[in-house]
């Protein structure tokens, strides 16, 4: 069935494919993050394990509603590693980082999905789709404060 939403086939493709890398980096984030909660160790073992599974339960949340997103657009949603790996711009980590290396790591995960976010807002509003811009505001907004509050930890 054809999709009229207002906004044309090419726009909304362009859309999704944003979206995706917004989702491939939130994606590559989540398990960061979680892959970083298992495995911190040291003086601030408490506080970075309990934020760090926040952060990790923001963002599996926060992956549905992107890739619900690419789908009432019309798209399929990527959803396999080799995807992710193709469409992110968070890299993997070989081994696991100290402490406060996880928590820089952490932060210019955080300053990349706003990146991206911004960059598909732009695509987004020339369409005037509304909705996408919503939940990409949303998304900076979370990821901006997510970021500040993991620098701190650094000061």
């Amino acid at each position: 069935m054809n999709i009229d939403i207002g906004i044309e086939a090419k726009q909304r493709e362009q859309i999704a494919q944003g979206l995706s890398r917004v989702l491939a980096d939130s994606y590559t984030l989540y398990l960061k993050t979680h892959n970083f909660h298992w495995n911190v160790t040291g003086p601030m073992f408490q506080t970075l394990h309990l934020m760090f599974e926040a952060h990790y339960g923001e963002l599996a949340l926060a992956v549905d509603l992107i890739a619900e997103r690419i789908r009432a657009l019309g798209f399929p949603a990527p959803g396999t590693y080799r995807q992710y790996a193709a469409l992110s711009s968070i890299k993997e980590e070989d081994g696991i980082p100290p402490a406060r290396d996880m928590i820089r790591l952490l932060v210019e995960g955080h300053e990349a999905v706003a990146r991206t976010s911004r960059a598909s807002f732009t695509v987004a509003a020339e369409a005037n789709d509304q909705p996408t811009c919503d939940l990409l505001t949303q998304r900076m907004q979370l990821h901006e404060k997510t970021a500040w509050m993991l620098r701190s930890l650094l000061e």
